[in-house]
């Protein structure tokens, strides 16, 4: 289980090495105790009692406070929330400008449907995390490390479910899928009523600069709201040091922590455009969650197997650019005369990639008959199709093309 590394504000900076954390789990095994002067009744969240504790807050200031089917993707296109009835925003430089109420506009759009999650076992809580209601039937969307652990890739859940919505009501819940290598997972509640949902935007319109907002219940304070910028909108996943399956992030600004793992990163328009997943530890401002696009293609395949599939071809790729592709030839004089492809700096031996005839070094050009210039595409291409051929041209050293066919297999889910 990834948890925080600053726990303590007297760990040196040496202890504090920046790991990238996943945000939702933390352990609630210890109580917190008022000191005996103190007369006021504490009623806060138990992570944040584990917080205060280890900064050395005390209690001695007043404090007073007394169905399982998935519908499919077109379904998720409209909010329930409801209007506050003051959502005029007096920006007049035209849509998605940041005016006075445009930051709290985007959240009343969407605050309705963000719920806190709770993970339980023997009465304990085990684990915190945030979600958002995506449709009206009680359909949640979250992070898969908040409500599941994972053997080999197999998903089991981490214990009882409990959500709670911003009304305060609470439901059992029931997680339908989870998904290891995205970190996305859906669960279910029951409501007798129709409940308050959000609407699904479009990721790959995003832009380094635009405005988002981020929700969820960061230590169990629900109807939490930070606001920040897109920093990137393709952050790689081996950027950030992750091996396996090729991600990518969208990186923010916002100020994210503990608990806020599965809610909504929302732009301008009230539209959820991420899910937020993780931050880096010992940094401020960086900020990472799954494009939301990405997540529609995650829930289709549940929707349709119950499971994802994903095509394995035993191949490191990296795009090329003209300022690569340059310093490439600088190296090796007879590197293919091309502006733009796919490299393939090495080949898994013995997988299908090495079985259809790749190379190291070999440039892909086409794949399956259409012209590919980054990674993105040869994997929107491939889809989910697994033990299908494809046709792949590539273009050796000395220029010698040479035409392929490789076969896909399903990656191992561990």
């Amino acid at each position: 289980m990834l948890r925080f590394l600053l726990k303590k504000p007297h760990l040196t900076a040496g202890a504090a090495v920046a790991i990238l954390s996943a945000i939702a789990a933390g352990d609630s095994a210890s109580s917190f105790r008022p000191s005996d002067h103190a007369r006021a009744k504490l009623s806060i969240s138990l992570p944040l009692r584990h917080l205060w504790e280890d900064i050395g807050v005390t209690s001695t200031f007043p404090i007073s406070a007394e169905g399982l089917g998935l519908p499919s993707q077109h379904q998720f296109v409209s909010s329930t929330a409801p209007s506050t009835g003051n959502d005029k925003d007096d920006c007049k430089c035209g849509k998605g400008c940041l005016g006075r109420n445009s930051i709290a506009n985007a959240a009343a759009a969407v605050a309705p449907a963000v719920v806190n999650i709770s993970i339980s076992q023997g009465g304990v809580e085990r684990a915190i995390g945030s979600g958002t209601i995506i449709d009206p039937d009680g359909t949640i969307l979250t992070c898969a490390h908040v409500v599941a652990t994972f053997h080999n890739g197999n998903a089991s859940n981490r214990g009882s479910v409990t959500v709670m919505l911003k009304d305060g009501r609470n439901f059992k819940g029931h997680v339908v899928n989870a998904d290891y290598h995205s970190d996305v997972a859906i669960v279910k509640i029951k409501s007798n009523t129709p409940l308050p949902s959000a609407r699904f935007g479009n990721s790959t319109n995003l832009r380094p600069g635009d405005w988002v907002v981020a929700l969820g219940c960061p230590l169990s304070l629900q109807n939490t709201i930070t606001a920040g910028i897109v920093s990137c909108v393709d952050r790689k996943s081996s950027d950030l040091g992750f091996q396996g399956v090729g991600k990518e992030y969208i990186q923010t600004d916002c100020a994210i922590n503990q608990g806020n793992s599965g809610g909504p990163l929302v732009n301008l328009d009230g539209e959820i455009v991420g899910m937020n997943v993780m931050k880096v530890v010992a940094a401020d401002g960086l900020s990472f969650a799954v494009p939301i696009d990405m997540v529609v293609k995650i829930m289709e395949h549940f929707r349709r197997r119950g499971r994802v599939m994903r095509p394995w071809l035993g191949l490191k790729m990296l795009d090329l650019n003209p300022m690569i592709i340059s310093q490439l030839k600088e190296r090796d004089r007879k590197f293919p005369d091309v502006d733009k492809g796919v490299l393939v700096p090495m080949v898994v031996p013995g997988s299908p990639g090495d079985l259809a005839g790749f190379r190291a070094n070999d440039v892909v050009v086409s794949f399956d008959g259409t012209p590919v210039e980054s990674i993105k595409e040869i994997v929107n291409i491939m889809g989910d199709k697994v033990g299908v051929p494809f046709r792949v041209v590539v273009v050796r050293r000395g220029n010698k093309y040479v035409n392929l066919t490789v076969v896909s297999e399903e990656a191992k889910s561990s």
